[in-house]
């Protein structure tokens, strides 16, 4: 779990390294600890001989967080809704929908073994038409 405050440290200063605001450097943070706490969790079961792989990246236009992990795959569909009254108040299952609402972008891609799971923060998006 240690790796947890590494990864999130890491984005939190390429975050800061690029000049992003603080709200969205809470944004980013918040995003990619639930990341990294779902690999680890979820993902390897907090199996010690798994290992999460972790990359980030600046695009110029973007900030990219891929986090992966060894586990058995996560099938999307069959994530609960974390909005259907029956799961209003569950104390989990709302991460996948934390991150989605925090970021710009989620990707999900299967590996053999595992998930990855991007992350994506467009430093200027795009401004309405007026």
């Amino acid at each position: 779990m240690e790796s947890v405050g590494r990864v999130e440290a890491a984005a939190e200063q390429m975050a800061r390294d690029v000049g992003v605001g603080e709200d969205e450097i809470f944004r980013i943070t918040m995003a990619v600890h639930e990341a990294t706490i779902n690999a680890i969790l979820h993902g390897n079961a907090y199996d010690p001989e798994k290992h999460i792989h972790v990359l980030l990246e600046h695009t110029g236009d973007s900030l990219i967080f891929k986090i992966s992990d060894q586990g058995n795959g996560l099938r999307q569909e069959a994530l609960p809704d974390p909005l259907a009254p029956e799961n209003l108040l569950r104390g989990t299952g709302r991460g996948i929908f934390l991150i989605r609402s925090l970021m710009d972008e989620v990707n999900f891609r299967e590996l053999e073994p595992g998930t990855e799971i991007t992350l994506i923060k467009h430093l200027n998006p795009a401004k309405p038409a007026a």
